[in-house]
C-alpha cells in the first residue's frame, strides 16, 4: 500500500504541473473570472454563499476557488506536495480567500478537527482509494449536522472497458466490482493531454462499483437524496468517445442503447443544518 500511493503521489505532482498549463483546464479563462464547475452541479448543491466547504482531493485548487468566487468559505485537501503549492499560489494570485491542505484524505481526520456544511468532491477520484469505507467515515466525520455532501463522478462501469489508443469499441479490460487488490494502469500521458510525457510509469486504481459507494456512505449514517446517472462524461475516458460543445464527452453517435458515464450523488447527515 505505502509503495502504491507513493507513486500515485509521484505521478499527481506531475500531473500537477501538467494540468496547470494544459488546454483542457484553461486557467487563463478561469483567472478572468470563470467558474470552472459544471452547472448542473453548482443547482444540485445548493446555495453555498457563506457556508463552509471541504473539497477533498482537490488537486490544484481551480475547482475549490469556484466554490470561492460562489461565496462559500473554502478548505480544499490533496495528498499531492505539488498540487496543493499551486493551489495557494493560485489562491494568493487571484486574491480568493482559501486554505489548501497537503493530507491523504484517509488519514484526514488526524490533520483537520472541524465540521463544515458542505463536503464536496468530484471527477476522478474514487478510483484512487483502497477503502471506501474509511473514506465515507471521514465524510460523515467532517459535516456539521444537517450538512450535505455532493459527489459527481466517472460512473463505475466506464472504468470497465479497454482505454488503449486505437480501441474502436467497448472491449472489456478491468473488473468493475469492488476489490482490495488495486489495478496496474500504464500511464499514457493524462486524462488532460494523452501525448504528454510523464516519467511515473503506472498508477494503482481500486475498483468501486455503484453498490460499494452507495453502501459506504450510507453505513456511515448519511441519508442520500438522489442518485442521478448521465450518459456523459467530462473527460475523454475512452478514446472513441465524441465531444459536444458544452466540453461533455458522449458515446459515438448513432449507436444504439446507451450506457451511463458518471453520475452525481447528494447526501445529508442527521440534524439541524449549519453554516
Amino acid at each position: 500500500m505505502i509503495d502504491a500511493t507513493s507513486a500515485n503521489r509521484a505521478l499527481w505532482d506531475e500531473w500537477a504541473d501538467l494540468h496547470i498549463a494544459s488546454a483542457f483546464y484553461d486557467l487563463e479563462s478561469f483567472k478572468r473570472g470563470g467558474i470552472r464547475l459544471r452547472a448542473f452541479e453548482v443547482h444540485e448543491v445548493g446555495p453555498v454563499s457563506g457556508r463552509s466547504l471541504l473539497h477533498l482531493q482537490c488537486h490544484f485548487g481551480i475547482d475549490t476557488l469556484s466554490w470561492a468566487r460562489l461565496g462559500a468559505r473554502v478548505t480544499g485537501v490533496d495528498f499531492s506536495p505539488r498540487a496543493v503549492a499551486l493551489a495557494q499560489s493560485l489562491a494568493a494570485e487571484l486574491r480568493l480567500p482559501a486554505r489548501f491542505i497537503c493530507a491523504d484524505v484517509l488519514e484526514l481526520p488526524a490533520i483537520l478537527d472541524e465540521r463544515f456544511a458542505i463536503v464536496y468532491t468530484s471527477r476522478g477520484i474514487l478510483s484512487w482509494l483502497p477503502d471506501l469505507s474509511r473514506w465515507a467515515q471521514v465524510v460523515a466525520r467532517s459535516l456539521q449536522p444537517g450538512g450535505v455532501f455532493y459527489i459527481t463522478e466517472a460512473h463505475p462501469i466506464i472504468q470497465v472497458w479497454d482505454d488503449d489508443e486505437g480501441i474502436a469499441g467497448l472491449r472489456f479490460r478491468y473488473p468493475y466490482f469492488a476489490s482490495s487488490n488495486p489495478v496496474v494502469v500504464p500511464t499514457h500521458g493524462s486524462y488532460a493531454d494523452r501525448d504528454a510525457h510523464v516519467v511515473q510509469p503506472v498508477s494503482y486504481q481500486w475498483a468501486h462499483d455503484l453498490g460499494e459507494i452507495v453502501t459506504a456512505l450510507t453505513s456511515s449514517g448519511l441519508r442520500i437524496e438522489f442518485l442521478h446517472e448521465f450518459p456523459f462524461i467530462f473527460y475523454q475516458a475512452l478514446p472513441f468517445l465524441e465531444q459536444h460543445e458544452d466540453r461533455t464527452w458522449w458515446l459515438p453517435s448513432g449507436w444504439r442503447g446507451e450506457l451511463p458515464l458518471s453520475f452525481s450523488l447528494r447526501a445529508t447527515k442527521p440534524g439541524e443544518a449549519g453554516n
